[in-house]
């Protein structure tokens, strides 16, 4: 059994990772951690998870002594240290915080303050979209685990990127999140008479995710690409839907599309596309790691419209992060999360 340790446990994403490896038949929960309730049962931070998970909140110290691999949830900022102190230990880090996810030191300063600490340590991380990168991932010790628009829009427009079937400039992402996506911390938008009834665009054409999903499609085209980003946010506690707008080369068909659609994600266990004519939506994900696509043209315009819906707090998240620990260790794939989405 794999040792596994959450840091920032308490957290939506921190307890999520708990759930899913509590069902999981490879790995054992070792050690948790939160900074906020240090000392405190999980189940009494949620009660949900009473007998299920009492384990004691203990410091993060502990969770790397106790564990082969460290999930960290936590915000962006946080992560190098603790992952230098894994590295030294030979533990695995799987870091859900932004901290490793891009490339170039001068774009992670632009987007998120400060810089890289250890240009060695970056280097040696991965970036765990399995779908896409997936020999990357296997065996590696550290991995930058993709948040839920980072997933979510480059699963809708890869094979269509990758296969030259649109045009590279003038991509549109067009995102909807439930409001864990926000975090467990309180926050004037997110506070339930201001997000209730109502549905907004934020942080337009300025999200620091963007350079991000740049990143991915850029690796999937062999060269530069930028899209504009304008994210929602929805009255609902979970799900992301991306609408993706791109522009059809000249002569593709929707058959075309299609056929590249289907050879790319015909053996990926969490990927879904829909049937002609079926439109993608996050009801049908929810509490799974499933990525649900679904395709349409509009020949009067010329345009591809790519749309994915995935559970924020799964595929978005924890059950990425638990996918990659799958990949790492070799264990199957899916071990830990094959479970349905309710269907109502």
């Amino acid at each position: 059994m794999i040792k596994a340790g959450v840091i920032g446990a308490t957290g939506y994403a921190g307890a999520e990772l708990v759930r899913l490896l509590l069902a999981h038949p490879q790995a054992e929960l070792a050690a948790i951690s939160s900074v906020s309730f240090t000392g405190q049962a999980l189940s009494e931070v949620y009660p949900a998870y009473l007998s299920r998970c009492d384990m004691t909140c203990t410091d993060q110290e502990e969770v790397i002594e106790k564990s082969d691999v460290i999930f960290a949830a936590l915000p962006h900022g946080l992560s190098q240290e603790l992952a230098q102190q894994c590295h030294d230990k030979g533990r695995a880090f799987i870091d859900l915080g932004a901290d490793f996810r891009l490339e170039d030191e001068a774009e992670y300063t632009e987007w998120y303050g400060g810089g890289f600490l250890s240009k060695e340590l970056h280097s040696e991380a991965a970036y765990g979209l399995p779908e896409l990168f997936r020999e990357n991932i296997k065996g590696k010790r550290l991995i930058a685990n993709p948040g839920c628009y980072t997933t979510a829009v480059p699963l809708a427009l890869a094979p269509a990127v990758k296969n030259g079937l649109v045009e590279l400039s003038g991509i549109i992402a067009d995102c909807k999140s439930g409001v864990t996506g926000a975090g467990r911390k309180p926050a004037q938008n997110t506070h339930y008479p201001e997000l209730n009834e109502g549905f907004s665009a934020y942080k337009v054409a300025n999200h620091r995710h963007t350079p991000e999903m740049e990143q991915t499609l850029s690796h999937v085209a062999g060269e530069k690409i930028h899209l504009t980003f304008v994210p929602h946010l929805l009255p609902i506690n979970r799900g992301i839907l991306a609408t993706c707008y791109a522009s059809l080369k000249p002569g593709v068909t929707q058959e075309q599309l299609r056929e590249a659609y289907e050879e790319a994600y015909a053996n990926e266990p969490f990927l879904r596309l829909l049937p002609k004519g079926m439109s993608a939506d996050i009801k049908n994900v929810r509490y799974s790691n499933f990525c649900d696509v679904s395709l349409f043209t509009d020949p009067r315009c010329g345009q591809l419209v790519a749309i994915s819906a995935i559970d924020n707090m799964v595929k978005g998240a924890a059950g990425q992060a638990v996918q990659n620990m799958n990949l790492i260790f070799g264990l199957e794939e899916t071990a830990g999360l094959l479970m349905m989405p309710p269907a109502f």
